[in-house]
C-alpha cells in the first residue's frame, strides 16, 4: 500500500501518474479493435457481460480456453458499466482498459519503489521518473499497453507482485506479506502457470545469491502466501475442469501451455537468441544504457559474493535475476513471440535507471555511451529521411496503399522532423554535459509519442479496420431471415465482434469451398446473440479481393451487395455453393475441416 508521508513522494507520484495517463490512456477509444487477436478477447469479455455466463469464455459460438478469465472478467466489467454504448461506441475503451490500467499501475509502482528505496543512498529525485519513463516509453509497452490482449495485464500483475516481494524483503518492518501473493494469484488468473514459474525463478535465483537467504525467505511467508495464491487462483481452474472436462484440459494445459512451450505453434518459430533482438529493440532508443545497467548490476552481484549485501540496496541485483529468469525461460521455449518479453520490462526499466545513476560520476563511460546513443538517434533520423527507399518494400495485402498514405498524410514528414530534432537536441545536451540529458530526452520522446502515434493509429484504423466496421453495418442492415455469415480468405475476428453474428471462417484454397458447404450443414453453432437459420436458402459471404481472383470462388453465382476496402459482400444460394462443392469433389478434392483447426488465430 502506498502512503504519502512526504510532499516530495506525493509530487513524484503525481508526475509519474500524469505521464502515465498521457502514454496509456489518452485517446484509448479513438480507434477500433486491431485484428487478429484483440477482437477475440473483446468478444469473449462482451459475451460474459451480455450473457451472464462469467465462468466459461466463448467466442463465435465455440469455447475459448486460450487464456484464464481475469482479462475477460475485467473487459466484461467495463462493458457492463452504464451507458457503455455511448462513451465506448467502438467497444475499444472497455477492451483496452485492463491492459492500460495494469501498465499505469506498474509504472507507478516502479517509480514509488525507487523513490522509497534509493540504492546506495543516492536519492536522485529524477531517478524514479527516469525508471518509470524507461518502462512506459518502451516500443513494446507503447504497443501492448493499448492492445486488448492479456500480455500487458500479466506484465502488470506479475511486475507489481515481484516488486512487492522485493520491497518486503528490503524492509526492516514487521509486516504481513499478503499483497504480493494476491497479485501473483491475479497473474496466474491472467495467463496461467507461467506467472508462477517466472516468479519462482526470479525469487529463487535472487535468494540463491544472498547469504541471508533464509531471513529473506521468511519475510515473504511462503507457506501462508502460497495458500493465499492458491485460494485466489485455483477455484476457476477446478470449476472449469469439472464443467468442461477433457476439452478444457487438452486446450488450456495441453495446447496453450505445454505444447506452446515444447513445440512450435502458429508458425512462431524463432532462433534461441530471438529475445536478445527483442531486448535491444524493446529498449530503443536507449538500449546502450540498459546494457550498461546490466553490466553494473553484474559487478554488484560479484561484489555481493565477497561481502554482505544490504537487502535494501539489492534492487538492481534482484532485477538482474528477474531479467535473466524471463530471458532464459522463454529462450528455451519452442514458441517465441515478442510479447513474451513484456514480463521482463520492469526489470529492464530499473536497470536502465541504474545506468542513469552511475553515469553521474563516470565521465568517461558517460561520453562513450552517449556517443553510441547519438549514433542510434542519427541512424533512426537518417532512416526516415531515406524512407522513399524502404517504404516501397512494405507489402501488406490489407493496406495496399500504405506507402502513399504515409506520405500523403504527412506522417513521414513529421517523423523526419521529430527524429532530426531529437538527434540535434541529444547532441547539444551531450556537448554541454548535462547530468539530466537522459531525462530531458525521455521528455522529448514523450512529446514525440503524443505527436506521432495518434495519426499512425488513425491511419491504421482507417485503412484496416474501418472497412470491416462498415461491412458489419451493412450485414446488420441487409441480413434476411437469419442468414448465416461466412468469411473467405483473410480471417478477421472483428467481423464477428462488430456484426455480432456467428462467422464461418474458411481459407481461399479450393478445399475451402467444400469445407464451407459441409460446415453449413454439420458445423451448426449458436450463441446467446445469434441463432442463425441454417435452413435459409441463402447466406452472406465476406470475401477479400484476392480470393475473388480464384475461379472456384468467383464461378459460384452470387449477388454483389457492396465493397468496402479490399472486402466484398456477396449473397449466395446454398444450392449454388453445394453444386460447386460437388463438382470439386468429383475432381478429386476433399474436405479437410474436421482435421484442422480452421479458426485458430
Amino acid at each position: 500500500m502506498i502512503f504519502f508521508k512526504s510532499k516530495e513522494r506525493l509530487l513524484t507520484f503525481l508526475v509519474v501518474l500524469f505521464f502515465g495517463i498521457i502514454i496509456f490512456l489518452l485517446g484509448l477509444g479513438s480507434t477500433g479493435l486491431v485484428d487478429e487477436t484483440p477482437p477475440l478477447f473483446a468478444a469473449a469479455g462482451k459475451a460474459m457481460s451480455e450473457s451472464g455466463d462469467w465462468l466459461t469464455p466463448k467466442v463465435n459460438g465455440i469455447f475459448r480456453f486460450d487464456k484464464p478469465p481475469l482479462i475477460y472478467w475485467l473487459m466484461g466489467l467495463f462493458y457492463s458499466l452504464p451507458k457503455n454504448e455511448v462513451w465506448d461506441s467502438l467497444g475499444t475503451i472497455s477492451a483496452r482498459l485492463p491492459s492500460a490500467l495494469a501498465s499505469l499501475f506498474l509504472m507507478l509502482m516502479i517509480g514509488d519503489t525507487i523513490y522509497c528505496w534509493p540504492q546506495k543512498g543516492e536519492r536522485k529525485l529524477a531517478t524514479p521518473i527516469v525508471a518509470s519513463l524507461s518502462f512506459a516509453l518502451s516500443p513494446l509497452l507503447i504497443v501492448w499497453s493499448r492492445t486488448a490482449v492479456s500480455d500487458a495485464l500479466l506484465c502488470g500483475n506479475l511486475g507489481i507482485s515481484l516488486l512487492l516481494f522485493w520491497r518486503r524483503m528490503a524492509s526492516n518492518k514487521k509486516e504481513n506479506c499478503i499483497s504480493p501473493w494476491v497479485f501473483l494469484g491475479l497473474a496466474i488468473l491472467t495467463k496461467g502457470p507461467v506467472a508462477f514459474v517466472l516468479a519462482a525463478l526470479t525469487i529463487s535465483s535472487f535468494l540463491f545469491v544472498q547469504k541471508d537467504w533464509r531471513d529473506l525467505l521468511d519475510k515473504i511467508k511462503p507457506k501462508r502466501g502460497l495458500l493465499i495464491t492458491v485460494l485466489l487462483s485455483l477455484p476457476w481452474y477446478v470449476l472449469e475442469l469439472i464443467k468442461e472436462g477433457k476439452p478444457f484440459w487438452d486446450s488450456f494445459f495441453g495446447y496453450h501451455n505445454f505444447q506452446r512451450y515444447t513445440s512450435v505453434v502458429n508458425n512462431h518459430a524463432e532462433p534461441i537468441w530471438f529475445f536478445l533482438y527483442v531486448m535491444i529493440i524493446g529498449s530503443l532508443p536507449f538500449t546502450p544504457f540498459l546494457f550498461h545497467g546490466i553490466f553494473e548490476a553484474f559487478k554488484d552481484l560479484k561484489t555481493s559474493f565477497k561481502k554482505d549485501c544490504i537487502p535494501s540496496e539489492s534492487l538492481f541485483i534482484y532485477c538482474l535475476c528477474w531479467l535473466g529468469s524471463v530471458f532464459i525461460f522463454f529462450s528455451i521455449s519452442a514458441t517465441k513471440l515478442p510479447s513474451y518479453w513484456l514480463p521482463a520490462m520492469p526489470a529492464v526499466a530499473i536497470l536502465t535507471s541504474y545506468s542513469y545513476l552511475k553515469l553521474q560520476n563516470q565521465k568517461k563511460t558517460f561520453s562513450s555511451l552517449w556517443i553510441i546513443n547519438l549514433f542510434i538517434l542519427l541512424g533512426i533520423s537518417i532512416a526516415f529521411f531515406l524512407s522513399n527507399i524502404w517504404l516501397n518494400t512494405i507489402n501488406d495485402p490489407e493496406m495496399p496503399n500504405l506507402a502513399s498514405n504515409l506520405l500523403s498524410t504527412g506522417i513521414i514528414l513529421k517523423a523526419r522532423l521529430f527524429f532530426f530534432a531529437f538527434a540535434f537536441v541529444g547532441i547539444v545536451l551531450f556537448v554541454f554535459r548535462s547530468q539530466n540529458t537522459f531525462l530531458y530526452l525521455q521528455l522529448l520522446l514523450l512529446l514525440g509519442q503524443t505527436f506521432l502515434m495518434p495519426p499512425i493509429r488513425k491511419l491504421g484504423d482507417t485503412t484496416r479496420q474501418l472497412p470491416l466496421r462498415n461491412i458489419s453495418k451493412q450485414i446488420l442492415n441487409t441480413r434476411q431471415g437469419g442468414e448465416t455469415l461466412a468469411m473467405i480468405g483473410i480471417r478477421k475476428p472483428s467481423l464477428h465482434f462488430y456484426s455480432k453474428q456467428i462467422v464461418f471462417y474458411e481459407s481461399r484454397n479450393v478445399e475451402g469451398v467444400i469445407n464451407l458447404s459441409e460446415r453449413l450443414t454439420f458445423d451448426r453453432r449458436i450463441n446467446f446473440q445469434d441463432k442463425p437459420n441454417y435452413d435459409n436458402e441463402t447466406f452472406l459471404v465476406v470475401i477479400d479481393k484476392y480470393s475473388t481472383n480464384e475461379e472456384y470462388w468467383s464461378n459460384i453465382r452470387h449477388q454483389k451487395l457492396g465493397v468496402h476496402g479490399i472486402y466484398n459482400l456477396w449473397r449466395i444460394k446454398k444450392s449454388d455453393l453445394n453444386a460447386q462443392a460437388t463438382n470439386l469433389l468429383s475432381n478429386g478434392f476433399e474436405a479437410n475441416w474436421r482435421n484442422k483447426k480452421v479458426e485458430k488465430f
